[in-house]
Protein backbone atom coordinates (compact mmCIF):
# COMPACT_ATOMS: atom_id res chain seq x y z
CA UNK A 1 0.00 0.00 0.00
CA UNK A 2 1.46 3.60 -1.02
CA UNK A 3 2.61 6.11 1.83
CA UNK A 4 3.77 9.63 1.48
CA UNK A 5 6.82 10.72 4.18
CA UNK A 6 8.01 13.95 2.62
CA UNK A 7 8.95 15.86 -0.57
CA UNK A 8 12.11 16.20 -2.64
CA UNK A 9 12.61 18.70 -5.05
CA UNK A 10 16.01 17.14 -6.05
CA UNK A 11 16.31 16.40 -9.52
CA UNK A 12 17.22 12.66 -11.31
CA UNK A 13 20.85 12.22 -10.91
CA UNK A 14 21.77 10.46 -14.62
CA UNK A 15 24.04 7.69 -14.11
CA UNK A 16 27.20 7.33 -17.14
CA UNK A 17 28.96 4.20 -15.09
CA UNK A 18 27.92 2.07 -12.42
CA UNK A 19 30.54 0.03 -10.70
CA UNK A 20 29.37 -3.90 -9.28
CA UNK A 21 30.53 -4.65 -6.32
CA UNK A 22 29.62 -8.24 -6.34
CA UNK A 23 30.48 -11.60 -8.19
CA UNK A 24 27.78 -14.42 -9.38
CA UNK A 25 24.42 -14.12 -10.89
CA UNK A 26 23.40 -10.98 -9.28
CA UNK A 27 26.74 -8.86 -10.73
CA UNK A 28 25.62 -10.15 -14.35
CA UNK A 29 21.72 -9.72 -13.30
CA UNK A 30 22.73 -5.70 -12.37
CA UNK A 31 24.65 -5.89 -15.31
CA UNK A 32 21.66 -6.60 -17.55
CA UNK A 33 19.51 -3.60 -15.54
CA UNK A 34 22.29 -1.11 -16.14
CA UNK A 35 22.07 -1.24 -19.93
CA UNK A 36 18.32 -1.41 -19.90
CA UNK A 37 19.14 2.54 -18.46
CA UNK A 38 21.63 3.00 -20.80
CA UNK A 39 24.28 2.95 -18.23
CA UNK A 40 27.97 1.35 -18.56
CA UNK A 41 28.49 -1.72 -15.87
CA UNK A 42 31.89 -2.03 -13.97
CA UNK A 43 33.02 -5.21 -12.49
CA UNK A 44 35.12 -6.11 -10.08
CA UNK A 45 36.79 -9.29 -9.57
CA UNK A 46 39.06 -11.41 -7.41
CA UNK A 47 42.43 -12.69 -8.90
CA UNK A 48 40.35 -16.06 -8.62
CA UNK A 49 37.19 -14.76 -10.62
CA UNK A 50 39.47 -13.04 -13.55
CA UNK A 51 37.44 -15.38 -16.20
CA UNK A 52 34.30 -15.47 -14.10
CA UNK A 53 30.81 -14.61 -16.18
CA UNK A 54 30.57 -11.86 -14.33
CA UNK A 55 33.92 -10.04 -15.26
CA UNK A 56 33.48 -11.00 -19.21
CA UNK A 57 29.37 -9.33 -19.47
CA UNK A 58 30.50 -6.26 -17.74
CA UNK A 59 32.28 -3.18 -20.32
CA UNK A 60 35.03 -2.90 -17.53
CA UNK A 61 36.54 -5.50 -15.08
CA UNK A 62 39.35 -4.27 -12.33
CA UNK A 63 41.04 -6.84 -10.41
CA UNK A 64 40.82 -6.17 -6.51
CA UNK A 65 42.35 -8.60 -4.73
CA UNK A 66 43.18 -11.80 -4.06
CA UNK A 67 40.63 -15.14 -4.15
CA UNK A 68 40.11 -15.08 -0.27
CA UNK A 69 36.87 -12.25 0.07
CA UNK A 70 38.27 -10.85 3.02
CA UNK A 71 40.72 -9.40 0.49
CA UNK A 72 38.91 -8.75 -2.51
CA UNK A 73 34.86 -8.59 -2.22
CA UNK A 74 34.97 -6.91 1.44
CA UNK A 75 37.75 -4.53 0.72
CA UNK A 76 36.49 -1.12 1.20
CA UNK A 77 39.58 0.60 0.15
CA UNK A 78 40.10 -1.86 -3.22
CA UNK A 79 36.77 -1.99 -4.31
CA UNK A 80 36.19 2.59 -3.97
CA UNK A 81 39.60 2.77 -5.32
CA UNK A 82 38.24 0.75 -8.51
CA UNK A 83 35.24 2.79 -8.92
CA UNK A 84 37.38 5.90 -9.00
CA UNK A 85 39.82 4.70 -11.93
CA UNK A 86 36.50 3.18 -13.93
CA UNK A 87 35.24 7.10 -13.39
CA UNK A 88 31.85 5.13 -11.51
CA UNK A 89 29.29 7.41 -10.12
CA UNK A 90 27.28 4.75 -8.42
CA UNK A 91 28.36 1.29 -6.76
CA UNK A 92 25.42 -0.93 -6.22
CA UNK A 93 26.33 -3.49 -3.87
CA UNK A 94 24.01 -6.46 -4.36
CA UNK A 95 23.65 -9.17 -1.78
CA UNK A 96 25.71 -10.71 0.64
CA UNK A 97 29.28 -9.53 0.94
CA UNK A 98 28.94 -5.22 1.92
CA UNK A 99 25.60 -4.74 1.01
CA UNK A 100 24.43 -4.14 4.84
CA UNK A 101 27.47 -2.53 5.83
CA UNK A 102 27.00 1.11 6.61
CA UNK A 103 30.68 1.72 6.99
CA UNK A 104 30.56 0.76 2.95
CA UNK A 105 27.46 2.76 2.36
CA UNK A 106 29.49 5.94 4.06
CA UNK A 107 32.90 5.56 2.19
CA UNK A 108 30.96 5.80 -1.12
CA UNK A 109 28.90 9.03 -0.22
CA UNK A 110 32.52 10.81 1.35
CA UNK A 111 34.18 9.22 -2.07
CA UNK A 112 31.60 11.27 -4.10
CA UNK A 113 29.67 8.06 -5.35
CA UNK A 114 26.08 7.17 -5.62
CA UNK A 115 25.45 4.04 -3.09
CA UNK A 116 22.45 2.03 -4.54
CA UNK A 117 21.06 1.22 -1.33
CA UNK A 118 19.70 2.53 2.05
CA UNK A 119 21.84 5.43 3.58
CA UNK A 120 24.33 4.69 6.62
CA UNK A 121 22.26 5.76 8.98
CA UNK A 122 19.06 3.96 8.26
CA UNK A 123 20.90 0.53 7.77
CA UNK A 124 22.27 0.87 10.82
CA UNK A 125 18.92 1.28 12.30
CA UNK A 126 17.08 -1.70 10.66
CA UNK A 127 20.45 -3.29 8.85
CA UNK A 128 21.48 -4.56 12.09
CA UNK A 129 19.08 -6.96 13.62
CA UNK A 130 19.72 -6.25 16.88
CA UNK A 131 18.47 -2.72 16.19
CA UNK A 132 15.56 -3.74 13.83
CA UNK A 133 14.70 -5.65 16.80
CA UNK A 134 14.37 -2.91 19.30
CA UNK A 135 12.84 -0.61 16.81
CA UNK A 136 10.30 -3.20 15.41
CA UNK A 137 9.17 -3.83 19.68
CA UNK A 138 8.49 0.18 19.82
CA UNK A 139 6.35 0.09 17.03
CA UNK A 140 4.50 -2.43 18.82
CA UNK A 141 5.27 -5.29 16.42
CA UNK A 142 5.61 -8.75 18.22
CA UNK A 143 9.36 -10.12 17.85
CA UNK A 144 10.72 -13.38 18.43
CA UNK A 145 11.99 -13.62 22.12
CA UNK A 146 15.36 -12.74 22.13
CA UNK A 147 18.31 -11.09 23.48
CA UNK A 148 19.23 -7.18 22.65
CA UNK A 149 22.60 -6.73 23.38
CA UNK A 150 26.52 -6.68 21.45
CA UNK A 151 29.22 -7.95 23.08
CA UNK A 152 27.43 -10.89 24.74
CA UNK A 153 30.01 -13.31 26.14
CA UNK A 154 29.07 -17.58 26.10
CA UNK A 155 28.14 -17.32 29.88
CA UNK A 156 25.81 -14.63 28.79
CA UNK A 157 23.58 -17.00 26.49
CA UNK A 158 23.97 -19.97 29.23
CA UNK A 159 21.87 -17.46 31.58
CA UNK A 160 19.74 -16.53 28.88
CA UNK A 161 19.44 -19.72 27.18
CA UNK A 162 18.36 -21.48 30.86
CA UNK A 163 15.63 -18.85 31.07
CA UNK A 164 13.61 -19.16 27.93
CA UNK A 165 14.63 -23.02 27.71
CA UNK A 166 16.27 -24.58 24.66
CA UNK A 167 16.25 -24.56 21.33
CA UNK A 168 17.60 -21.36 20.67
CA UNK A 169 18.93 -20.21 17.11
CA UNK A 170 22.55 -17.70 16.98
CA UNK A 171 22.39 -14.76 14.25
CA UNK A 172 24.51 -12.68 12.81
CA UNK A 173 23.50 -9.23 13.76
CA UNK A 174 25.13 -7.75 10.25
CA UNK A 175 24.24 -10.08 7.64
CA UNK A 176 21.49 -13.07 6.82
CA UNK A 177 21.49 -15.76 3.67
CA UNK A 178 21.77 -18.58 6.40
CA UNK A 179 25.60 -16.94 7.01
CA UNK A 180 26.60 -16.74 10.65
CA UNK A 181 23.71 -18.96 11.99
CA UNK A 182 23.26 -22.03 14.30
CA UNK A 183 20.62 -23.69 16.12
CA UNK A 184 21.69 -24.81 19.57
CA UNK A 185 19.77 -27.56 20.81
CA UNK A 186 21.55 -28.47 24.10
CA UNK A 187 23.70 -26.49 26.62
CA UNK A 188 26.89 -28.62 25.76
CA UNK A 189 26.52 -27.37 22.06
CA UNK A 190 26.44 -23.65 22.74
CA UNK A 191 30.10 -22.68 22.92
CA UNK A 192 30.84 -24.64 19.87
CA UNK A 193 27.91 -22.69 18.10
CA UNK A 194 28.82 -19.68 19.15
CA UNK A 195 32.15 -19.65 17.47
CA UNK A 196 31.47 -20.95 14.25
CA UNK A 197 29.01 -18.32 14.61
CA UNK A 198 31.06 -15.67 15.05
CA UNK A 199 33.77 -17.03 12.78
CA UNK A 200 31.49 -17.06 9.76
CA UNK A 201 29.60 -13.68 10.25
CA UNK A 202 33.08 -12.25 10.33
CA UNK A 203 34.07 -14.21 7.23
CA UNK A 204 30.92 -13.52 5.35
CA UNK A 205 30.17 -9.64 6.80
CA UNK A 206 33.46 -8.75 8.61
CA UNK A 207 31.50 -8.42 11.37
CA UNK A 208 31.02 -10.92 14.17
CA UNK A 209 28.13 -9.87 16.39
CA UNK A 210 25.48 -12.42 17.55
CA UNK A 211 22.78 -12.60 19.05
CA UNK A 212 20.32 -14.98 20.09
CA UNK A 213 16.78 -15.96 19.32
CA UNK A 214 14.33 -18.58 20.51
CA UNK A 215 13.97 -20.72 18.09
CA UNK A 216 10.54 -21.61 16.67
CA UNK A 217 9.76 -25.02 15.61
CA UNK A 218 7.95 -25.66 12.11
CA UNK A 219 7.20 -21.69 11.58
CA UNK A 220 6.73 -20.71 8.12
CA UNK A 221 9.41 -18.25 6.34
CA UNK A 222 7.38 -15.65 4.91
CA UNK A 223 9.00 -11.98 3.73
CA UNK A 224 7.37 -8.87 2.74
CA UNK A 225 9.14 -7.04 -0.27
CA UNK A 226 9.05 -3.04 -0.10
CA UNK A 227 10.37 0.15 -2.23
CA UNK A 228 10.63 3.69 -0.99
CA UNK A 229 11.97 6.87 -3.22
CA UNK A 230 13.65 9.47 -1.49
CA UNK A 231 10.45 11.88 -2.00
CA UNK A 232 9.16 9.24 0.95
CA UNK A 233 6.72 7.48 -1.41
CA UNK A 234 6.35 3.77 -0.30
CA UNK A 235 5.04 0.88 -1.19
CA UNK A 236 4.79 -3.27 -0.20
CA UNK A 237 4.94 -5.40 -3.25
CA UNK A 238 3.30 -8.31 -1.46
CA UNK A 239 4.74 -11.88 0.05
CA UNK A 240 7.39 -14.43 -0.27
CA UNK A 241 7.14 -17.94 1.15
CA UNK A 242 10.86 -18.86 1.86
CA UNK A 243 10.29 -22.11 4.37
CA UNK A 244 12.15 -24.65 2.60
CA UNK A 245 15.17 -23.97 4.12
CA UNK A 246 18.63 -26.33 4.37
CA UNK A 247 20.46 -24.83 7.49
CA UNK A 248 19.03 -21.77 7.52
CA UNK A 249 19.73 -20.73 3.66
CA UNK A 250 16.53 -20.82 1.83
CA UNK A 251 16.59 -23.17 -1.26
CA UNK A 252 12.77 -22.86 -2.96
CA UNK A 253 10.87 -19.90 -2.99
CA UNK A 254 7.36 -18.95 -4.18
CA UNK A 255 5.45 -15.38 -4.33
CA UNK A 256 2.69 -14.96 -3.52
CA UNK A 257 2.48 -17.40 0.08
CA UNK A 258 -0.14 -20.49 0.25
CA UNK A 259 -0.55 -19.28 3.99
CA UNK A 260 -1.59 -15.63 3.54
CA UNK A 261 -4.81 -13.97 2.45
CA UNK A 262 -5.03 -10.64 1.10
CA UNK A 263 -6.14 -9.49 4.33
CA UNK A 264 -3.02 -10.33 5.83
CA UNK A 265 -1.06 -9.57 3.17
CA UNK A 266 -2.35 -5.86 3.16
CA UNK A 267 -1.49 -5.77 7.49
CA UNK A 268 1.88 -6.97 6.80
CA UNK A 269 2.23 -4.29 4.39
CA UNK A 270 1.80 -1.74 6.33
CA UNK A 271 3.34 -3.00 9.16
CA UNK A 272 6.56 -2.70 6.98
CA UNK A 273 6.44 0.22 5.75
CA UNK A 274 5.45 1.88 9.07
CA UNK A 275 9.12 0.45 10.08
CA UNK A 276 10.77 1.63 7.34
CA UNK A 277 9.18 5.52 7.12
CA UNK A 278 10.12 5.91 11.15
CA UNK A 279 13.56 5.15 10.28
CA UNK A 280 13.83 7.26 6.93
CA UNK A 281 14.71 4.08 4.83
CA UNK A 282 15.12 4.50 0.95
CA UNK A 283 15.14 2.58 -1.74
CA UNK A 284 14.46 -2.10 -1.78
CA UNK A 285 14.03 -3.80 1.51
CA UNK A 286 12.67 -7.11 2.90
CA UNK A 287 10.98 -7.33 5.96
CA UNK A 288 11.04 -10.93 7.29
CA UNK A 289 8.58 -12.71 9.51
CA UNK A 290 7.89 -16.56 11.28
CA UNK A 291 4.57 -17.58 10.64
CA UNK A 292 3.67 -20.14 13.79
CA UNK A 293 1.40 -23.01 13.72
CA UNK A 294 -1.69 -20.55 15.09
CA UNK A 295 -1.16 -18.30 12.11
CA UNK A 296 0.14 -15.56 14.47
CA UNK A 297 2.92 -13.13 12.95
CA UNK A 298 6.57 -12.51 14.53
CA UNK A 299 9.11 -10.13 13.31
CA UNK A 300 12.70 -11.96 12.21
CA UNK A 301 14.60 -9.29 10.99
CA UNK A 302 14.86 -6.77 8.39
CA UNK A 303 17.22 -7.16 5.15
CA UNK A 304 18.45 -3.71 4.06
CA UNK A 305 19.22 -4.99 0.81
CA UNK A 306 17.85 -6.58 -2.63
CA UNK A 307 16.96 -10.17 -1.56
CA UNK A 308 18.28 -13.25 -3.69
CA UNK A 309 15.09 -14.47 -4.16
CA UNK A 310 13.80 -10.90 -5.39
CA UNK A 311 13.45 -12.44 -9.42
CA UNK A 312 9.40 -14.55 -7.98
CA UNK A 313 7.86 -11.07 -6.68
CA UNK A 314 9.29 -9.16 -9.97
CA UNK A 315 7.45 -12.14 -11.90
CA UNK A 316 4.08 -11.63 -10.20
CA UNK A 317 4.30 -7.70 -9.76
CA UNK A 318 5.98 -7.06 -13.72
CA UNK A 319 8.59 -4.64 -11.27
CA UNK A 320 12.03 -4.90 -12.03
CA UNK A 321 12.93 -4.24 -8.88
CA UNK A 322 17.25 -3.92 -9.74
CA UNK A 323 16.26 -1.36 -12.21
CA UNK A 324 13.72 0.15 -9.78
CA UNK A 325 17.05 0.21 -7.39
CA UNK A 326 18.98 2.35 -9.42
CA UNK A 327 16.31 4.46 -10.09
CA UNK A 328 15.12 5.21 -6.85
CA UNK A 329 19.34 5.74 -6.13
CA UNK A 330 19.31 8.20 -9.04
CA UNK A 331 16.33 10.00 -7.29
CA UNK A 332 13.93 9.42 -9.84
CA UNK A 333 10.09 8.80 -8.97
CA UNK A 334 8.78 5.28 -7.65
CA UNK A 335 6.88 3.95 -10.24
CA UNK A 336 4.23 2.80 -7.73
CA UNK A 337 0.70 1.44 -10.10
CA UNK A 338 -2.07 2.96 -9.87
CA UNK A 339 -4.28 1.45 -6.83
CA UNK A 340 -3.94 -1.40 -5.01
CA UNK A 341 -1.44 -4.26 -5.99
CA UNK A 342 -2.25 -7.34 -6.06
CA UNK A 343 -0.10 -10.49 -7.44
CA UNK A 344 -0.68 -12.06 -11.20
CA UNK A 345 -0.56 -15.67 -10.95
CA UNK A 346 2.57 -17.52 -9.15
CA UNK A 347 5.75 -17.90 -9.58
CA UNK A 348 8.18 -20.06 -8.08
CA UNK A 349 12.31 -20.18 -7.76
CA UNK A 350 14.83 -23.02 -7.27
CA UNK A 351 18.41 -22.08 -6.02
CA UNK A 352 20.60 -24.41 -8.31
CA UNK A 353 23.63 -24.65 -6.41
CA UNK A 354 26.96 -27.05 -6.74
CA UNK A 355 26.06 -28.80 -3.90
CA UNK A 356 25.59 -32.52 -3.64
CA UNK A 357 21.91 -33.37 -1.50
CA UNK A 358 22.67 -37.24 -1.15
CA UNK A 359 25.68 -36.14 0.96
CA UNK A 360 24.02 -33.52 3.47
CA UNK A 361 24.51 -30.45 0.23
CA UNK A 362 28.46 -30.86 0.62
CA UNK A 363 29.79 -27.88 -1.71
CA UNK A 364 30.91 -29.66 -4.97
CA UNK A 365 33.49 -27.47 -6.74
CA UNK A 366 35.22 -27.66 -10.24
CA UNK A 367 34.45 -27.70 -13.33
CA UNK A 368 31.34 -27.37 -15.46
CA UNK A 369 31.46 -29.60 -18.36
CA UNK A 370 27.86 -29.36 -19.79
CA UNK A 371 25.27 -26.37 -19.06
CA UNK A 372 22.47 -26.72 -20.79
CA UNK A 373 19.82 -24.63 -19.80
CA UNK A 374 15.99 -24.98 -20.06
CA UNK A 375 13.41 -23.04 -21.82
CA UNK A 376 9.91 -22.37 -22.98
CA UNK A 377 7.00 -19.92 -22.03
CA UNK A 378 7.35 -18.67 -18.71
CA UNK A 379 11.01 -19.86 -17.67
CA UNK A 380 13.32 -17.64 -16.57
CA UNK A 381 16.86 -18.29 -15.76
CA UNK A 382 19.23 -16.31 -13.58
CA UNK A 383 23.18 -17.28 -14.09
CA UNK A 384 26.28 -17.01 -12.68
CA UNK A 385 28.07 -19.62 -14.69
CA UNK A 386 28.27 -20.82 -18.30
CA UNK A 387 29.84 -24.40 -19.80
CA UNK A 388 33.41 -24.46 -18.88
CA UNK A 389 33.62 -22.07 -15.57
CA UNK A 390 35.53 -23.36 -12.67
CA UNK A 391 33.40 -23.87 -9.90
CA UNK A 392 35.64 -22.26 -6.70
CA UNK A 393 35.21 -22.98 -2.92
CA UNK A 394 36.50 -19.71 -1.45
CA UNK A 395 32.56 -18.37 -2.64
CA UNK A 396 28.99 -19.27 -2.00
CA UNK A 397 27.81 -22.10 -4.17
CA UNK A 398 24.98 -20.65 -6.33
CA UNK A 399 25.04 -21.68 -9.86
CA UNK A 400 22.00 -20.04 -11.00
CA UNK A 401 18.06 -19.29 -10.01
CA UNK A 402 15.45 -20.65 -11.91
CA UNK A 403 11.97 -19.08 -12.25
CA UNK A 404 8.87 -19.52 -13.24
CA UNK A 405 5.46 -18.17 -13.83
CA UNK A 406 2.33 -19.78 -14.15
CA UNK A 407 -1.48 -18.70 -13.69
CA UNK A 408 -1.69 -21.13 -10.21
CA UNK A 409 0.23 -22.22 -8.12
CA UNK A 410 -0.36 -25.61 -9.36
CA UNK A 411 0.54 -24.65 -12.98
CA UNK A 412 3.50 -22.73 -11.77
CA UNK A 413 4.65 -26.21 -9.67
CA UNK A 414 3.81 -27.97 -13.17
CA UNK A 415 5.61 -25.61 -15.09
CA UNK A 416 9.16 -25.69 -12.91
CA UNK A 417 9.09 -29.85 -12.79
CA UNK A 418 9.03 -29.48 -16.79
CA UNK A 419 11.98 -27.17 -16.58
CA UNK A 420 13.98 -29.21 -13.79
CA UNK A 421 13.71 -31.92 -16.17
CA UNK A 422 15.16 -29.81 -19.03
CA UNK A 423 18.04 -28.70 -16.91
CA UNK A 424 21.67 -30.62 -17.26
CA UNK A 425 24.81 -29.70 -15.29
CA UNK A 426 27.54 -32.08 -15.57
CA UNK A 427 31.25 -32.07 -14.38
CA UNK A 428 29.82 -30.54 -10.69
CA UNK A 429 27.19 -31.93 -8.77
CA UNK A 430 23.85 -30.02 -7.95
CA UNK A 431 20.85 -29.80 -6.33
CA UNK A 432 18.77 -30.47 -9.26
CA UNK A 433 17.88 -33.56 -8.26
CA UNK A 434 16.73 -32.28 -5.13
CA UNK A 435 14.06 -29.87 -6.80
CA UNK A 436 13.23 -32.34 -8.96
CA UNK A 437 12.12 -34.44 -5.78
CA UNK A 438 10.54 -30.92 -4.48
CA UNK A 439 7.97 -30.55 -7.49
CA UNK A 440 7.07 -33.96 -6.55
CA UNK A 441 6.18 -33.88 -3.50
CA UNK A 442 3.03 -34.39 -2.26
CA UNK A 443 3.29 -32.27 0.77
CA UNK A 444 4.78 -29.49 -0.99
CA UNK A 445 1.87 -29.12 -3.01
CA UNK A 446 -0.46 -29.11 -0.98
CA UNK A 447 1.05 -25.83 0.41
CA UNK A 448 1.81 -27.87 3.60
CA UNK A 449 5.48 -26.66 4.57
CA UNK A 450 7.54 -24.86 6.71
CA UNK A 451 10.87 -24.48 7.69
CA UNK A 452 11.53 -28.31 9.24
CA UNK A 453 9.94 -29.42 5.07
CA UNK A 454 13.78 -30.20 4.05
CA UNK A 455 14.72 -32.45 6.87
CA UNK A 456 11.35 -34.32 6.60
CA UNK A 457 11.70 -34.60 2.57
CA UNK A 458 14.99 -36.19 3.40
CA UNK A 459 14.46 -38.69 5.81
CA UNK A 460 11.75 -40.16 3.87
CA UNK A 461 12.79 -43.17 1.24
CA UNK A 462 13.10 -41.90 -2.45
CA UNK A 463 10.60 -43.12 -4.08
CA UNK A 464 11.21 -45.84 -6.98
CA UNK A 465 10.99 -44.85 -10.54
CA UNK A 466 8.08 -45.85 -12.63
CA UNK A 467 8.50 -49.34 -14.00
CA UNK A 468 7.41 -47.96 -17.06
CA UNK A 469 10.16 -45.04 -17.63
CA UNK A 470 12.69 -48.04 -16.91
CA UNK A 471 11.58 -49.98 -19.67
CA UNK A 472 11.77 -46.80 -21.92
CA UNK A 473 14.84 -46.26 -20.78
CA UNK A 474 16.42 -49.58 -21.07
CA UNK A 475 14.71 -49.62 -24.24
CA UNK A 476 16.43 -46.44 -25.75
CA UNK A 477 19.84 -47.28 -23.63
CA UNK A 478 19.99 -50.01 -25.79
CA UNK A 479 18.88 -48.75 -28.94
CA UNK A 480 21.99 -46.43 -28.89
CA UNK A 481 24.20 -49.15 -28.07
CA UNK A 482 26.92 -48.93 -30.54
CA UNK A 483 26.79 -53.05 -30.72
CA UNK A 484 23.95 -53.93 -32.43
CA UNK A 485 23.60 -57.22 -30.50
CA UNK A 486 20.06 -57.67 -29.22
CA UNK A 487 20.63 -57.84 -25.37
CA UNK A 488 17.86 -58.80 -22.80
CA UNK A 489 16.79 -56.21 -20.83
CA UNK A 490 16.20 -56.31 -17.01
CA UNK A 491 13.23 -56.82 -15.16
CA UNK A 492 12.21 -53.85 -13.49
CA UNK A 493 12.19 -54.10 -10.38
CA UNK A 494 16.37 -55.22 -9.86
CA UNK A 495 17.07 -51.69 -11.52
CA UNK A 496 18.29 -49.65 -8.69
CA UNK A 497 16.98 -45.92 -9.25
CA UNK A 498 20.26 -44.33 -7.55
CA UNK A 499 22.61 -46.37 -9.68
CA UNK A 500 20.83 -45.82 -13.05
CA UNK A 501 22.53 -42.91 -14.05
CA UNK A 502 25.90 -44.67 -14.04
CA UNK A 503 24.62 -48.67 -15.51
CA UNK A 504 25.99 -49.42 -18.97
CA UNK A 505 24.31 -51.48 -21.03
CA UNK A 506 27.50 -54.25 -23.23
CA UNK A 507 29.78 -51.20 -24.93
CA UNK A 508 26.97 -48.86 -24.96
CA UNK A 509 26.21 -45.24 -23.74
CA UNK A 510 25.66 -44.45 -20.63
CA UNK A 511 22.26 -44.67 -20.06
CA UNK A 512 19.41 -41.90 -19.34
CA UNK A 513 19.91 -40.31 -15.75
CA UNK A 514 17.76 -41.18 -12.26
CA UNK A 515 15.57 -38.08 -12.23
CA UNK A 516 16.51 -37.94 -8.58
CA UNK A 517 20.25 -37.91 -9.18
CA UNK A 518 22.95 -35.82 -10.86
CA UNK A 519 26.24 -37.16 -12.25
Amino acid sequence: MPQKRRKSSRRPVVFRKLLIANRGEIAVRIARACRLLGISPVAVCSEADRNALHARVADETHVIGPAPSTASYLNIEAILEAAKRSGADAIHPGYGFLAENPDFAEACREAGVVFVGPGAKAMRALGNKIEARKRMAAAGVSVVPGLEKSGLTCRDLQVWAEGVGYPILLKAAAGGGGRGMRIVRRPEELEAALAGARSEARSSFGDDTVYPERYLERARHIEIQVLIDQSGKGISLGERECSIQRRHQKLVEEAPSPAVDAAERTRLGRMALKVCEAAGYVNAGTVEFLRDGEGRFYFLEMNARLQVEHPVTEMVTGIDLARAQIEVASGAPLPVPRGPLFPRGWAVECRIQAEDPMQGFRPSPGRINLFRPPGGPNVRLDAGVCEGDEVSLHYDSLLAKLIVWGPTRDLAIRTMASALSEFRITGVRTTLSFHRRVMEDPEFRRGAIDTGYVERLLSRSVPPPDAAVEAVAFMAAAHLSRSAAPRPLPAASSIDAWRLAGRRVGAGRDLPRSPWRER
